[in-house]
């Protein structure tokens, strides 16, 4: 990387805004889990709890009242006029027009589509930024973001504020989404919840592989791999979370089932 291009680099620290010499080496999270060995964590990371429930509670004060909300994942290295760009620019604006509120992780690629179609179409837009190395923030289509310090408290709020989960392609940051979330409703840790994947050519061979390697050999019951909802059409996608998300959503003075 040429010198001129190392100045023009911008990096979010939380809420601070770096830029050239002032861009760490290494992320927030980075540095909490790789200090292994060391005697110094008793000093700093009590400190660090102290940060970390601040994160929690700016996402939680931010998120509280979007309302109903289905979260959009898919690849930030999604180009635009691809073909996968303009379906998450349409699938954001066909989820906002359902009357939910879009959330994506704010960066570029699908994420960026999503928040785009949501906000042409005049629906609620958020982004939830992490901080890394090699993304330079928010993206222009996010009426409301935040950055995080920490993924775990990012992925908190994913859970905590969506209705379902819609899956376009995307890479490991992609697939961590989806196994969190088929994880913790298969344990029963959150209310089952909608998810679904977008891309039957991209994603059957990991339903195949699941049904013939997990569930053939016991590692999964019968019946959750069904939890991972395959389609290419981008109205049934919707129609499916809006159904799921209505019998989900319990009665007033009832628990969800």
């Amino acid at each position: 990387m040429t010198d001129q291009a190392k100045n023009d680099r911008w990096y979010h620290k939380g809420p601070v805004l770096m830029r050239g010499r002032q861009v760490p080496q290494s992320t927030t999270d980075q540095r909490l889990l790789d200090d292994r060995g060391r005697a110094d964590w008793l000093h700093t990371d009590p400190w660090r709890v102290l940060r970390i429930q601040a994160e929690f509670v700016e996402g939680f004060g931010a998120l509280a009242e979007i309302g109903p909300a289905v979260s959009i994942f898919g690849s930030a290295r999604t180009s635009p006029g691809s073909e996968w760009y303009a379906k998450g620019v349409e699938l954001g604006r066909r989820v906002a027009e359902a009357g939910f509120a879009v959330i994506t992780g704010g960066g570029p690629g699908v994420m960026e589509a999503a928040n785009r179609g949501a906000r042409e179409a005049g629906g609620t837009s958020v982004g939830l930024g992490i901080e890394l190395p090699f993304e330079a923030g928010l993206n222009p289509f996010v009426d409301l973001g935040i950055n995080f310090r920490y993924f775990f408290a990012r992925k908190t709020m994913f859970v905590k504020y969506s209705e379902g989960f819609v899956v376009l392609p995307g890479g490991f940051g992609t697939l961590d989404e989806v196994f969190e979330a088929v994880t913790l409703a298969q344990t029963g840790k959150v209310t089952s919840f909608p998810i679904v994947l977008v891309g039957v050519a991209y994603w059957q061979g990991l339903i195949d592989w699941l049904r013939d390697s997990l569930e053939a050999g016991g590692m999964v019951s019968e019946g959750d791999i069904e939890r991972l909802y395959l389609t290419d059409d981008l109205e049934e996608a919707v129609e499916y979370l809006r159904a799921e998300s209505a019998r989900m959503r319990p009665e007033p003075g009832k628990q969800p089932e």
